[in-house]
């Protein structure tokens, strides 16, 4: 297991785009594992109103999230970045157990070690309920979309 994770800081624009497409292919995969491995053995974690620490409370995190939303598919777009840290907007659909569809619209600063792993992620989230019809992400993001950004609406 590598306790490194390039591009490493001071972020660049292209350094800094390059580690929001490799998180969004993670968390496609929906593998808690696989995405636990770009944090830090200790990251600290705000997501929502839940607050964890650690690669094994981030794993029991993302099993749960991923046992009840369903057919997760997610797109993220670089914000801002300096030095260590990026902020990032995102988007995801997925469908509950009762088939209704939702939108989550949300917000993440992370902060990385020299490393290049992530040791802090807050994410501020908002969840919209849409039809099936409404949807726009579905499944990860072809490579020649790789880098656009995400409708508001």
């Amino acid at each position: 297991m590598s306790e490194s994770r390039p591009p490493f800081p001071p972020f660049t624009a292209e350094t800094a785009a390059q580690k929001v497409q490799g998180a969004e292919d993670a968390w496609n995969t929906r593998d808690p594992h696989k995405v636990s491995l770009a944090y830090t053995r200790d990251s600290v974690w705000r997501n929502r109103d839940e607050f964890m620490t650690g690669r094994e409370e981030i794993v029991a995190f993302l099993t749960r999230k991923w046992e009840r939303e369903l057919d997760y598919a997610l797109r993220k777009s670089l914000w801002s970045y300096s030095d260590n840290r990026i902020a990032v907007r995102f988007q995801y659909e997925f469908h509950d157990a009762a088939g209704q569809w939702w939108r989550s619209y949300g917000n993440e600063l992370w902060e990385f070690t020299t490393a290049g792993l992530m040791s802090r992620r807050e994410a501020s989230i908002n969840d919209v309920s849409i039809t099936a019809e409404e949807r726009r992400i579905l499944g990860p993001r072809p490579s020649g979309e790789q880098g656009a950004d995400i409708d508001l609406r």
